[in-house]
């Protein structure tokens, strides 16, 4: 009889020392999962909305991209660590402005006259807290331009302005603006399109 209780109180023992031992395993890799969470821009809804101008007083024309490839990186443990060194691309033929001949005239008389220009392409640099660069190949050059950014529950915005003298677009803003002579002609009756495009990119995180 002894035997038998000492032989079962051997046995709950080793249970009970295997149920602990199964528990405090669990929880280990439940930590260790936490710990590595990864940020993702292939996972992310990613926006690149745009503003560009017309007339002399500078009346908004805004749109969008509905592509937006991730090409390198774009991984990290943080938001901001997901973001520095993240190169990407975006196909032209993929704007979208809520008017059908707006974006044929976009893709056709303002990108069509560009050099190599079926995407635009580009590598974004976090330099501190708040800002960062963008380097950017449009026309066939490849060029430089300062953003700012914010990162709030899980969610990046950056906010730059792309001054298109930069990237020699001359050209390409003449042919749009004559395309779009009457449409950008304000009360002054001059003609106008602007060389400059305000840009706001967000990226919402999983």
């Amino acid at each position: 009889m002894k035997k038998t209780i000492f032989v079962l109180s051997v046995l709950m023992f080793a249970i009970s020392f295997t149920g602990c031992k199964s528990e405090k395993k669990k929880e280990v890799k439940k930590e260790v999962k936490e710990t590595v969470k990864m940020y993702s821009l292939f996972n992310a809804n990613n926006k690149v909305n745009w503003t560009a101008y017309k007339t002399t007083e500078k009346k908004p024309v805004k749109g969008t991209f509905k592509t937006v490839n991730i090409t390198k990186n774009g991984v990290g443990n943080s938001i901001k660590e997901a973001v520095n060194n993240a190169e990407f691309s975006i196909p032209v033929a993929s704007i979208f402005s809520s008017n059908a001949d707006r974006d044929s005239k976009l893709i056709k008389l303002f990108f069509g006259v560009m050099n190599n220009t079926e995407l635009l392409s580009g590598k974004l640099m976090i330099t501190d807290a708040t800002s960062g660069t963008a380097t950017i190949t449009m026309n066939g050059i490849t060029e430089t331009m300062p953003f700012t950014y914010t990162i709030e529950n899980n969610v990046f915005q950056l906010e730059a302005t792309l001054d298109l003298k930069k990237w020699k677009a001359e050209t390409a803003i003449a042919s749009l603006n004559k395309a779009c002579f009457a449409l950008h002609k304000g009360a002054d009756g001059i003609s106008k399109t602007w060389d400059e495009v305000a840009l706001h990119i967000s990226s919402t995180f999983k």
